[in-house]
């Protein structure tokens, strides 16, 4: 696979390796499982589409829009950031900051946040893409801010919390946190509440702080690192946090997925699972995309398997996002896949980019929205 791997001591030095579905010692990797041929049930219709600069990059970068209101705001990895209405796709505004983007985009409180490779975060108003104010951080930043309206909440890849002061930019708290020494590119994006910020670590934990000190409320290790060689014993949480209603959902690289009470962090259930790209969750259920390829669907109440669908195996699939009554994923040949909620057969496949799709969809109502690794922008209803 073509994870990129960072080596975490002193200098941070980087390092490319073989690390999704394989082991460190495969003589051969596979090649991405065939696309299987099923009855088409389900039809995507595109409702729009726009071109967002050069969209990932060409480094592993994670770069997710954000939706809030009619608005979408999208971001590539040169620094181009653009407002969107998301019913039609017309530019509402466009600004290119100049810079490598890396994290990107959170949005809230009519802040527009982005980080940089450069260790930077720039809050832009998200009504017309002025900029408020900018603020150095400890290391590059390569999820996006998260915003409760008094305290914008920053992860570094160096497994810090940040928190500035939402108007100005000024830092009012760091969280120190001790890095694994590998681990994967990628951090997942910290969720903020009035009271707390919680964040997933390189070493499989999840940590929740007071937002307004910094001071740490909980802490609840999600996977234990094994093995011989420390690729082995890699356990990242990078495929982002999930909040729905009291519960957070949360899953690990080489580790286990699993929901936890928001206010104690008590863990509520597990299973072991692998993911670097996270979960989703709806109608008592919650759905994963494995490292390997795999999409599964577990029931909430038993933590048993509903189903399992192995036919995208290695295809480097994003998070999982609910839609309608499916569940939709992408591909590293830029197909966007619809699964069943009820049994996990294939429904519905329309191929949004042919550099691939690394990012989540983004659902909201009855639209979708799949942003390619080129940059291409999609909006698609089903027919």
């Amino acid at each position: 696979m073509r994870d990129v791997i960072r080596w975490k001591h002193a200098a941070l030095l980087a390092l490319a390796i073989l690390a999704a579905g394989c082991s460190s010692n495969s003589k051969k990797e596979l090649p991405p499982a065939e696309l299987v041929n099923f009855k088409e049930e389900v039809v995507l219709q595109k409702q729009w589409s726009r071109s967002v600069g050069n969209g990932q990059g060409d480094i592993y970068n994670m770069l997710v829009p954000a939706i809030d209101g009619n608005t979408l705001y999208a971001a590539d990895s040169k620094g181009i950031v653009m407002a969107l209405d998301r019913m039609n796709g017309d530019v509402k505004w466009k600004k290119d900051l100049e810079l490598p983007v890396s994290g990107a985009v959170g949005v809230g409180y009519g802040l527009v946040m982005i980080g940089t490779l450069k260790g930077e975060v720039i809050a832009l108003d998200a009504s017309s893409g002025e900029e408020k104010w900018r603020a150095r951080v400890s290391s590059e930043v390569l999820a996006p801010p998260a915003n409760n309206g008094d305290v914008v909440v920053v992860q570094t890849q160096d497994d810090r919390l940040i928190g500035l002061d939402a108007s100005t930019g000024n830092q009012r708290w760091l969280y120190d946190s001790t890095p694994a020494v590998l681990t994967l590119r990628g951090t997942s994006a910290p969720i903020v509440t009035n009271r707390l910020a919680i964040a997933g670590l390189s070493t499989g934990k999840v940590v929740a702080l007071d937002i307004s000190n910094g001071v740490p409320v909980w802490e609840q290790r999600i996977a234990i690192p094994q093995g011989r060689s420390e690729l082995e014993r890699v356990v990242d949480i990078d495929g982002g946090l999930l909040l729905s209603g009291d519960k957070i959902y949360v899953a690990s690289y080489q580790g286990r997925v699993a929901a936890l009470d928001l206010q104690s962090g008590r863990q509520l259930w597990q299973r072991d699972a692998s993911s670097y790209a996270g979960v989703a969750q709806g109608f008592g259920s919650v759905y994963i995309s494995l490292s390997s390829g795999t999409v599964e669907g577990i029931d909430e109440r038993s933590t048993t398997s509903l189903w399992s669908n192995d036919s995208l195996a290695r295809r480097q699939l994003s998070a999982p996002e609910v839609f309608s009554s499916y569940v939709a994923v992408g591909d590293l040949e830029g197909y966007l896949h619809l699964l069943s909620q009820v049994d996990g057969r294939f429904v519905g496949r329309e191929r949004i980019d042919s550099d691939g799709l690394r990012a989540r969809p983004l659902v909201v109502g009855d639209m979708i929205y799949v942003f390619g690794n080129s940059g291409k922008l999609e909006a698609l209803t089903i027919k």
